[in-house]
This record gives structure tokens, C-alpha cells and sequence, in this order.
């Protein structure tokens, strides 16, 4: 199938085009940053998708939104209304079997930087609304809101031995995921799944579900 993968050159969005070119899919990476991927059925467009004019692709059967940003002072443009754009100019057509947004299990609990959390939140409602529009064609919206993930962007809490145990002590299951790990929660949300559609998948190694009961 034809995926379109944004935020492809780095982190998670590496992790799932690796996934998607693995198991066959031809991938187009759409990322600001320059390939970091080589497949012969790998093409990349250099895009912001926010501050960029996005590039023409006809006919894409998956998308998966996954580029963003934390904390920048760009938040909502990027990871809301640039998501919005992306979607709205590949997915509202008749070739489209799914949709998946990364968000982030702060849509949930809040805990998060503010506009961050404004983001994610809007991001999470955004694919409900996709998944009404989208269902004409008999395809699925979901989104996946990863907790803690092993990637750069976290480097400094995984190499300090003090926030990684205030982290660990509030993560039950005492890890955090790995980048192919949520790459396999999207392909089976993408490619498997056929009937689940307009739900958000909260990946968090239970840190949401915390509850500190003191007796």
C-alpha cells in the first residue's frame, strides 16, 4: 500500500516507516529534516508541515501523522493545525483505508507542558472528527498517546539516574517503550485492524493509571 509517513527522519516516525518498508508498503517520508532512510521504496519530501507548502501525493491509502514538536512556542501550529493540514490535503479521498495520529498519553492527564498538552488533546478530538468524515470511504481514524518513549528527545531523563527513578516510580510496569514497540502499535492499528475506528490507545506502561493511595 502507499503510506505517508510525517516526521520520517528521526525517532518514532523512523521506527514506522522502517515497519511499513519491512512488511512490504511503499513509503513516502515527509519531514523537515533531510532522509535518513535508504529503501528502494522509500521517497522523502523535504516539508515543514506547518510552515511549508505540503508536497502533492496522489492516492495514499495510509497516513500516519506523527511529526511534532514539544515545547517550542509552535505547538499547536505544528502538531494541531499542521496535522489538520496534512490530513485534510491526503486523506479526504477515496483511496484511504486509515488514518493514525501519534498524540500522546498527556491528552489524557494533563501532565505536560500546557500548549503541549493543548496539542495533543486537540490532536486526540481532531481524529474522532476524521473518523466521521473518513468512514464514507470504509476506512478507520484512530490515534495511538504513547507515554514515555526511549528516543533522543528524552536523552537527558534516561541518562540521569535521579529523574529516571522518579519517572520509574511513577511508571508501574518500570520501563519506558521502545521506538519499534509503538511502530508495532501502529502497524496493527494501520494495517490489522478493520474495525476500530475513532479511538485513542493510551501506550504508558500504566503511568496514567497511578493512583499514590496512602492508607
Amino acid at each position: 500500500m502507499k503510506v505517508a509517513v510525517t516526521g520520517s527522519s528521526s525517532g518514532i516516525g523512523k521506527a514506522i516507516a522502517d515497519k511499513f518498508l519491512e512488511c512490504g508498503h511503499c513509503v513516502i517520508g515527509i519531514d523537515k529534516e533531510q532522509a535518513t532512510l535508504a529503501h528502494k521504496n522509500y521517497s522523502h519530501k523535504l516539508s515543514d508541515i506547518y510552515h511549508s507548502e505540503l508536497p502533492e501525493i496522489g492516492g495514499v491509502e495510509i497516513l500516519i501523522n506523527n511529526a511534532g514538536v514539544q515545547n517550542t512556542g509552535d505547538d499547536i501550529d505544528v502538531n494541531l493545525k499542521g496535522t489538520i493540514k496534512v490530513t485534510e490535503k491526503y486523506a479526504m479521498q477515496p483511496k484511504i483505508k486509515s488514518v493514525v495520529f501519534v498524540a500522546s498519553a498527556s491528552a489524557s492527564t494533563g501532565s505536560e507542558f500546557p500548549e503541549y498538552v493543548a496539542s495533543k488533546g486537540g490532536v486526540v478530538s481532531y481524529m474522532k472528527n476524521v473518523a466521521l468524515r473518513i468512514a464514507q470511504y470504509g476506512a478507520t481514524s484512530n490515534s495511538i498517546s504513547p507515554g514515555g518513549v526511549l528516543t533522543p528527545l528524552n536523552q537527558h531523563i534516561i541518562d540521569s539516574p535521579k529523574l529516571w527513578q522518579e519517572v520509574m516510580d511513577e511508571t508501574p510496569l518500570n520501563k519506558w517503550a521502545s521506538v519499534e514497540e509503538i511502530a508495532e502499535w501502529v502497524y496493527f492499528v494501520a494495517v490489522i485492524n478493520k474495525s476500530m475506528t475513532a479511538q485513542d490507545i493510551i501506550i504508558d506502561n500504566g503511568e496514567s493509571s497511578k493512583a499514590n493511595f496512602v492508607w
